[in-house]
């Protein structure tokens, strides 16, 4: 499996993220069909939020809200460890999920 990089971003919680070309490939092809080709959506998800919520179930997990088209939402979850942090998975969405953390103004 390859770990070359496929893309880090600078989160609004000010942390690096990022995923390799081989798990971007596992989710789009594997969990989420629907996000093939939409990689800047979830870079955008992850730079420039709607809102950022905390998993229920996970301390270490948040979840990036960015606009998608009309009615949809692009929720990137993302896990952190020691200051850096991970796509766990990315997916379209109507409706938002976990504790607001931080909210666009």
């Amino acid at each position: 499996m390859s770990s070359e990089l496929l893309f880090e971003v600078v989160s609004k919680l000010n942390k690096r993220i990022r995923v390799n070309k081989s798990y971007w490939d596992y989710i789009v092809n594997v969990k989420h069909p629907s996000m093939r080709g939409l990689e800047e959506p979830v870079k955008s998800s992850l730079s420039d939020p709607v809102e950022v919520r905390k998993s229920m179930r996970d301390p270490t997990v948040h979840l990036y809200y960015g606009k998608f088209e009309q009615k949809l939402l692009c929720c990137t979850v993302v896990k952190s460890l020691n200051g850096d942090g991970f796509i766990i998975t990315a997916y379209l969405t109507k409706k938002m999920v976990g504790d607001t953390i931080w909210r666009e103004k």
